[in-house]
């Protein structure tokens, strides 16, 4: 777990750094090849996390073995070496990849019993978007068991607003009054 955490803020901190001068999409994929070289070349992987080679001599295979890409990529090689972070690199990748390969969009699942007024469908999506910081790519669907009001789903997060879940909270209150 603390190493997807140190994962996630690394990347983040290279977005922040490349993005201007790269464009996502160009992050993107230089992560995708990126994993590609380290994962079928183990040995590179492995010497970069070795402690016997100097930096300088790390350093110069950087520019070397990663001479297709980006300044900026390569920039950030070298600062997780400093770091002592490099062992981290498949998981930043990883993180950018799954996050950001949509163009910073991310899917969403909107729940809802009855169809929605395109103003009120706008108005949750744009709630969602300023919540979560992120563009939404919504998909609506219809589910009677929620007995009326919304469910949204964006990744592993519920927003729940169904009479369902307030009739079920309402349960448990009771229910632990009985006790």
């Amino acid at each position: 777990m603390k190493s997807k955490i140190i994962a996630k803020r690394y990347a983040e901190g290279f977005l922040d750094y490349a993005t201007k001068a790269l464009g996502m999409e160009t992050i993107v994929e230089e992560c995708k090849n990126l994993k590609l070289i380290l994962t079928s070349n183990v040995e590179l992987l492995d010497f970069f996390e070795n402690y016997g080679i100097l930096l300088n001599e790390k350093y110069a295979v950087i520019d070397e073995v990663f001479k297709e890409f980006s300044k900026e990529l390569r920039s950030f090689l070298g600062f997780l070496l400093e770091k002592d972070r490099f062992v981290n690199i498949l998981g930043v990748c990883d993180y950018i990849r799954t996050t950001y390969a949509h163009g910073g969009t991310t899917d969403a699942l909107l729940k809802t019993t009855y169809p929605l007024d395109l103003e009120l469908i706008q108005a949750i999506k744009d709630r969602a978007e300023n919540k979560l910081k992120k563009r939404i790519n919504l998909h609506i669907e219809y589910d009677a068991n929620l007995l009326g009001g919304v469910q949204l789903t964006v990744g592993n997060l519920v927003i729940d607003g169904s009479v369902r879940k307030r009739l079920d909270q309402l349960k448990e209150k009771l229910d632990m009054l009985r006790v």
